[in-house]
């Protein structure tokens, strides 16, 4: 009989929390699906990717740090961090920098969880969360969401004497709501001493909302971590480059487990170039809520239930999610289908270029 389980055939020493892990399924990319139906001229709305491509400054730093690509990059990110401090307002000593922000959250993980404890976050929100707590063998506490917004106090009544971490996703990943200062200080007052707060703001330049908390505020005496991107608002998803703001004693533990060299020398460069960026910033803004308004006003038209948002990306209920999914692949146009997230009925979209928010509605008012 043949055998394919490959754990079961080198007989390898796999724990079941790895060998069931299930890998998250990143959006499809354009050459995939072109290659796959042999069209061209695609466009991808399913990733949260900033239309605009990446920052001009970000793009002309790149081209000469390439030029020493032969060099190690630096392993402290020494100039990175120090404009981090200076944008944040913070110490130098408060940043931690990671291979995208995700490499930050793994490394949280990594830090405060050991095999039986509990990780707390929202169900939905950021697929990442689980998927490091599980490969940690760690357990994965989700609380359901509340009108389709973190349920703060659900989240307060679900920690226990085992949990060690909670993720906040705010603006939260699949649904681009937020949580208000208000709610967050009422959380954070039910947070017990040694239960490290993740606030992740991967979305945070593109809020607009008064209500937003300044998150930051709590690292100076609390356990948090504030975590931030270049992936979004700056266009650099592709260089993988996201920080974090923390008191010393969190930041001082994670370096210990942090690979040397996870930030290459051209994403530092392109990064510390994005932060002085500013009119292409402000120019992400209004294109996003521009889009948003388009959007928005696009399908209430088609009578298309829409949730608010406050991020670059929003949720549309269409009935069967992966129906439409697929009939947009067949157009050349990628979103996501939410199914995965337990929300069947959506799918999710982030603002495109003008032309690709137009091709969109062009065809769901064509489909209708």
């Amino acid at each position: 009989m043949m055998i394919t389980d490959t754990k079961d055939r080198l007989k390898l020493p796999v724990p079941d929390y790895i060998a069931s892990l299930v890998p998250y399924p990143p959006g499809k990319p354009i050459e995939e699906l072109e290659r796959e139906l042999g069209i061209s001229g695609s466009i991808k709305l399913a990733s949260n990717e900033n239309p605009l491509g990446p920052s001009p400054r970000a793009i002309e730093a790149a081209a000469r740090a390439v030029r020493e690509a032969h060099r190690y990059p630096d392993g402290s990110c020494f100039y990175l961090k120090r404009r981090l401090a200076a944008h944040l307002g913070v110490e130098t000593g408060n940043i931690m920098v990671g291979n995208g922000s995700n490499e930050i959250i793994e490394l949280l993980v990594r830090t405060f969880v050991r095999p039986g404890d509990e990780v707390l976050m929202a169900d939905p929100s950021f697929a990442v969360y689980p998927l490091v707590t599980q490969a940690a063998g760690g357990a994965a506490v989700r609380v359901g969401l509340r009108e389709m917004t973190i349920d703060l106090d659900a989240m307060a009544r679900a920690l226990t004497g085992r949990t060690r971490l909670v993720f906040i996703a705010n603006p939260n990943n699949p649904t681009g709501t937020i949580v208000t200062a208000a709610a967050l200080d009422a959380f954070m007052e039910r947070v017990p001493p040694g239960v490290v707060v993740c606030i992740d703001e991967a979305y945070y330049e593109y809020v607009r909302s008064p209500d937003y908390p300044d998150s930051l505020r709590y690292i100076k005496e609390r356990a948090v971590v504030v975590l931030r991107t270049f992936s979004k608002i700056y266009g650099l998803a592709g260089l993988r480059v996201g920080y974090g703001a923390a008191p010393e004693e969190i930041v001082s533990l994670v370096e210990r487990v942090r690979q040397p060299f996870n930030v290459n020398s051209v994403a530092q460069a392109a990064a510390c170039a994005a932060l002085d960026d500013r009119d292409f910033v402000e120019r992400s803004r209004r294109a996003n809520a521009d889009g948003l308004q388009y959007l928005f006003a696009g399908l209430a038209e088609l009578g298309l239930e829409t949730v608010p948002t406050e991020a670059n990306f929003f949720l549309i209920k269409v009935g069967d999610g992966k129906r439409l999914y697929e009939e947009l692949l067949r157009e050349g146009i990628i979103v996501r289908p939410m199914g995965g997230y337990g929300l069947g009925e959506y799918i999710r979209v982030n603002v495109g270029t003008k032309a690709e928010n137009h091709r969109l509605l062009s065809f769901l008012k064509k489909r209708k």
